[in-house]
């Protein structure tokens, strides 16, 4: 029979981790950037406060007839374990998979990478007129809306054009307003470059833009065309796409599913994103399981340990940015989205996530006594209202254990996004406007 160290010491092993002989080994968390080390004795040694809060949590979910080996829980600080309810163990995680999109995405392009949209023309402008085809290539912005067609539009008024004689040419990975069918996203655009065609949602998305925003008005006579060989054309407009880190905080803050899925398309899919995420967050790779990247199905299961990890990564690769969680995540008592009427402490760095019978939340709270606690709730069942409110109640006890942060960490502190959707600046113009 092996003896209890012998026991971890397999254990350990088994994930891969490095094995030193007690009291003074190590492990690593993850594997993003070196961190600070974690003894191999950690996950035997709750903290005893957030142990009573959370027994006194599950006790209560028992109580209301929930299965407890259908929700997890995990709570560590940066360098100690503090918690765990079966924290190892992959659960149906809802759109807490949106954290692994993130980091994955922010290890493949970078915080700063901006997604370049082409505007192209077959023919000459002359007297306003371009004689030709209007052709637009995509290269996968997922945040590509209304206020950006209006933006492009007044691009090219400003360049002279205000008729196009041919058609409207869609190719690459072009998507409009989240619809990533070419031909619909293409007539949303056509829609979008002239104000006398405007629905009644352009038209009011039009009135949140800044005051003295002019009306585009470029007409094409022709139809929409879907193309992948689309013909030689010039370059007029290389449109880009709000910086990356400010994409995720939009994707994470309404919990937009259509973003994370054009990511994770991007990305390589499902099963290249839950590998790397995994690495990422130093767990094995059956903590972290993926059939999408927005969440939407219990095939995702996310580990709460490994959900952590993950948090915990995109923060060292924000960290060297001068950028935090707090800049892709939404935080308490600032943001809108999903946290709104949420009774979390405030300034707490979360993301939601919610099917018809899975409600979950992961993220960071500031604490006195151990600093950034990292933290992952997932509960099974059919009240999500009850959970989410229950998940609120677990995170202000804890705060009431550990004391709440008299200074904010670094991870909370939180950097205003410098663009904003229909910034015509980010539009780059290849020839000068016409006078």
């Amino acid at each position: 029979m092996l003896d209890l160290f012998g026991a971890v010491a397999v254990w350990l092993k088994t994930l891969g981790l490095p094995v030193t002989n007690p009291p003074t080994a190590e492990v690593k968390v993850a594997q993003v950037q070196p961190q600070p080390l974690l003894s191999a004795r950690w996950w035997l040694v709750p903290e005893p406060r957030g142990e009573a809060s959370l027994n006194q949590y599950l006790q209560q979910l028992t109580q209301q007839g929930f299965d407890p080996d259908q929700q997890g829980i995990w709570l560590q600080s940066s360098t100690a374990f503090l918690s765990s309810h079966g924290g190892d163990r992959p659960l149906p995680a809802a759109s807490i998979t949106k954290a692994a999109t993130s980091v994955v995405a922010l290890q493949t392009w970078g915080h700063n990478h901006q997604f370049v949209t082409t505007i192209a023309a077959t023919g000459p402008v002359q007297n306003g007129v371009l004689q030709g085809d209007l052709v637009v290539q995509g290269s996968g912005d997922p945040l590509f809306v209304w206020e950006e067609a209006f933006a492009l539009g007044q691009s090219l008024n400003r360049m002279g054009i205000q008729r196009v004689t041919g058609n409207l040419i869609i190719s690459g990975k072009f998507a409009m307003n989240y619809e990533t069918d070419p031909g619909v996203a293409g007539q949303f655009l056509r829609e979008g470059l002239d104000s006398r065609l405007w629905s009644g949602e352009a038209a009011a998305q039009f009135d949140t833009l800044p005051g003295g925003s002019v009306q585009p008005r470029v007409a094409i006579d022709g139809g929409v065309k879907v193309s992948q060989s689309p013909p030689p054309a010039t370059l007029l407009i290389s449109h880009r796409s709000l910086p990356l880190f400010e994409l995720l905080h939009y994707m994470n803050m309404y919990s937009n599913n259509m973003m994370a899925e054009m990511l994770a398309e991007n990305l390589g899919g499902a099963s290249l994103l839950a590998q790397q995420a995994a690495r990422a967050a130093g767990v094995p790779p059956t903590e972290i399981q993926l059939i999408n990247g927005s969440g939407l199905g219990h095939e995702n299961r996310i580990s709460p340990r490994a959900a952590c990890g993950l948090f915990q990564a995109i923060q060292r690769l924000l960290e060297p940015q001068g950028l935090t969680i707090a800049d892709v995540f939404p935080m308490a008592g600032v943001d809108r989205g999903t946290v709104e009427g949420r009774k979390m402490p405030k300034a707490a760095v979360v993301k939601t996530g919610t099917l018809w019978d899975v409600s979950a939340l992961a993220g960071a709270i500031p604490t006195r006594d151990y600093g950034t606690v990292w933290f992952a709730i997932i509960n099974r069942g059919d009240n999500l209202d009850g959970f989410r409110r229950d998940q609120d109640r677990l995170l202000q006890a804890l705060i009431k254990d550990w004391g709440y942060a008299a200074t904010l960490p670094a991870e909370f502190r939180h950097q205003p996004g410098q663009g904003h959707l229909g910034d015509p600046q980010r539009n780059q113009l290849a020839l000068q406007p016409s006078r």
